[in-house]
This record gives structure tokens, C-alpha cells and sequence, in this order.
């Protein structure tokens, strides 16, 4: 399994919208680099769900449950995959706290902020959801 970091600012998809929707696309992206990240994405893969804007914070967890397909919102070679909510966490875990993690210190989402689908290791992944007080059972 891999780990991913999605972003929404939760004005547009909050994470609370997709617990109440039970699944989304995640479309509408449009970074090259997002884009080849979000093909690599395989069915049961975790993703931690980031909102950007002013809160800049990692709120929740969510799983890919549909593989890379054609973006339904374009004719052009953009890609879509389903998420579905995991699990939020008990804490937010702020983008200033996860500065301070030195776990964190190599983390794609600290080097490039702009990024809204980056791949999250592992050790990423748990010291994200450790520092927001979550289990995964």
C-alpha cells in the first residue's frame, strides 16, 4: 500500500462533506506532476486529507477506492480517482506542527506547498496521523 496527501480548502470539499457523501472524485486537478501522482494511485491506498487556505492543516483520513480514470469535468488528458473517508483525526495536525516533526523534515507537501497530490512514506503517513492523537485499527 501507498500513502498519499490530497488537498481541498474546505470551502470547496471539506473533509466533513465527504463523511457525509461516503465517497467522491477527486477531479478537477490540473498540476502535471498531480496529475502522474494520482495515476499511481491503487485501490486501498490512504490518503491523508489536507485542507489548504487558511487552515493549512491534515484533518482526516481517506482511502482510494476507484483507480486513475478520464476526468469527467474536461475532454483533456486529466485524470479522477475515488476517495472515501477513513477516519478523522482526533486532533488536526497543523502545517506549522508538522514543520516541527523531524520525521517530517523530507515531506513533498513542506518542498512544494503548491502541490495538491503528493506521494506521503509510511513514516510520513504515521507521524501525521500520531501527532492528531488517530489509531488506525
Amino acid at each position: 500500500m501507498n500513502h498519499w496527501l490530497i488537498k481541498s480548502e474546505p470551502a470547496v470539499y471539506a473533509y466533513s462533506r465527504l463523511v457525509t457523501e461516503r465517497r467522491t472524485a477527486w477531479d478537477g486537478v490540473r498540476n502535471f506532476e498531480a496529475r502522474n501522482n494520482m495515476r499511481a494511485m491503487k485501490q486501498g491506498d490512504l490518503a491523508l486529507f489536507y485542507h489548504s487556505g487558511d487552515r493549512k492543516e491534515v484533518v482526516g483520513i481517506a482511502r482510494v477506492c476507484r483507480e486513475a480514470y478520464q476526468d469527467p469535468t474536461t475532454k483533456e488528458d486529466w485524470s479522477a480517482v475515488d476517495v472515501e473517508p477513513v477516519r478523522a483525526l482526533v486532533e488536526p495536525v497543523a502545517l506549522a506542527a508538522m514543520r516541527e516533526l523531524p520525521q517530517l523534515k523530507s515531506m513533498v507537501v513542506l518542498r512544494k506547498s503548491r502541490l495538491s497530490v503528493s506521494p506521503v512514506t509510511e513514516g510520513e503517513f504515521n507521524a501525521v496521523i500520531a501527532a492528531g492523537k488517530t489509531k488506525l485499527d
